[in-house]
């Protein structure tokens, strides 16, 4: 075929596929909870392995339980063009975020097989382990520990809350796989993925073209005073922990404003101690994330929340010295996208007729490690008020298809199709 932007997916196919695997974990409010390395997520592997084994496509699974399904190529020596994302979700979460992505993928290799089409490059299909991070931490852990991001032993020795570790859990649901970490090079890596925010669904675009995401950094914040008794205490003397913490919350999204358009800043967690009705709180921990596309800016906003945490700790925010703790807990540089994966993924959109526009991702993918060692680019389609990691999260069925054909495209472009 000599014009790829003539292949399409069974968009119908592509939707009973997502629907029936958002039935394995399916909460009431129509969402879903699949924890990493639960039996539900066995489950969901389980039935995800078996529809691509049905696809002809080739599994291996590493030793993080990252699943890999190839389908051969014209010329097996070439490093595969892959595609995919995560089937782990949220503990309140929606039937598309990562799934859409691994189904997308699932949907190319099945058109190639009805077409009887050859790529000169293998195609791969990935499933990546823990890319929420809900249970284990760190987060997008099966990527991660791909692209040497940290040391598999980090991830397999990672608990959760009830002292479970990772490496026991990938023997209980049946994918402690015996590759090494990482097992192989993929050549590009191309990640379909709902935008997860209301920008396309705002400018009413189909397809979002991703240039890169955003740099991250978060902190673990903790501010003491001094607890004491809510009524026999004048204002004037208290230690108000809360009081001055909610200075330097503040600042963060004043860090962030003054960052526009880019610039996004958020308090998520909120502790106060001791929590009693009448007594002045003693301690407040907190998080802090701050996030941008350019490093310089970002390390401006680092610099900022640093001289406020100093500040607050001597008496210039509120009117009295705390201890103010701030300690780094993680920091993702912004990371551009390949141009020539990006352009690929803009032809196939304009060549299918479908309204799109360049958009930079604010969350964290496993497309973001990816990009450290592999040329890489993401396709967004929209989601329903931009709501994601919610049971409410919805797509349309027509959007989704679209996003798959252009990653058809956009795959295709890069592996080749091998001509008889």
């Amino acid at each position: 075929m000599s014009d790829i932007s003539q292949l399409t997916i069974n968009g119908d196919r592509l939707w009973r596929s997502l629907m029936d695997l958002a039935e394995i974990g399916a909460t009431a409010k129509g969402g879903n909870c699949r924890l990493a390395l639960s039996p539900l997520d066995g489950q969901g592997r389980d039935l995800v392995v078996g529809w691509m084994k049905d696809a002809g496509l080739d599994i291996t699974v590493d030793q993080i339980g990252n699943i890999f399904g190839r389908r051969p190529g014209r010329q097996p020596s070439l490093a595969p063009v892959a595609t995919g994302s995560h089937i782990d979700t949220q503990p309140t979460g929606g039937k598309f975020d990562g799934c859409f992505g691994v189904m997308a993928g699932l949907e190319v290799m099945r058109t190639l097989n009805e077409k009887g089409l050859e790529t000169e490059a293998p195609l791969e299909l990935v499933i990546w382990t823990n890319e929420e991070g809900t249970r284990f931490v760190p987060v997008m852990m099966g990527s991660g520990a791909f692209c040497k991001v940290f040391p598999l032993e980090t991830a397999l020795s990672a608990v959760d809350v009830d002292g479970k570790a990772v490496r026991d859990e990938l023997v209980n649901i049946g994918y402690a796989g015996k590759a090494p970490v990482p097992s192989h090079q993929i050549g590009k890596y191309f990640e379909a993925h709902i935008e997860q925010g209301p920008i396309l669904e705002a400018e009413d675009k189909v397809i979002g073209v991703v240039t890169g995401s955003l740099g991250l950094r978060w902190y673990d914040v903790t501010v003491t005073g001094m607890e004491a008794h809510a009524g026999p205490t004048p204002m004037p003397l208290r230690r108000d922990a809360l009081y001055a913490a909610t200075h330097l919350m503040q600042e963060v999204v004043r860090i962030a404003l003054d960052h526009a358009p880019q610039g996004r800043g958020t308090v998520g967690v909120a502790n106060v101690f001791p929590a009693s009705r009448n007594v002045i709180p003693g301690r407040v921990s907190f998080t802090v994330d701050l996030r941008h596309e350019n490093a310089e800016r970002l390390a401006d906003m680092d610099a900022r929340l640093r001289r406020a945490c100093k500040a607050l700790s001597d008496g210039e925010l509120c009117g009295y010295a705390v201890d103010v703790d701030l300690q780094d807990v993680q920091h993702f540089p912004p990371t551009p996208f390949a141009p020539e994966l990006i352009d690929a993924v803009r032809t196939q959109a304009e060549a299918r007729g479908y309204a799109h526009m360049p958009i930079v991702t604010g969350a964290g993918h496993d497309a973001v490690y990816m990009a450290t060692v592999s040329p890489t680019a993401m396709i967004f389609v929209p989601c329903k008020d931009g709501i994601s990691h919610n049971e409410v999260e919805d797509a349309r069925p027509e959007h989704l298809e679209a996003g798959a054909n252009v990653l058809l495209g956009a795959m295709l472009a890069h592996a080749g199709l091998a001509s008889d």
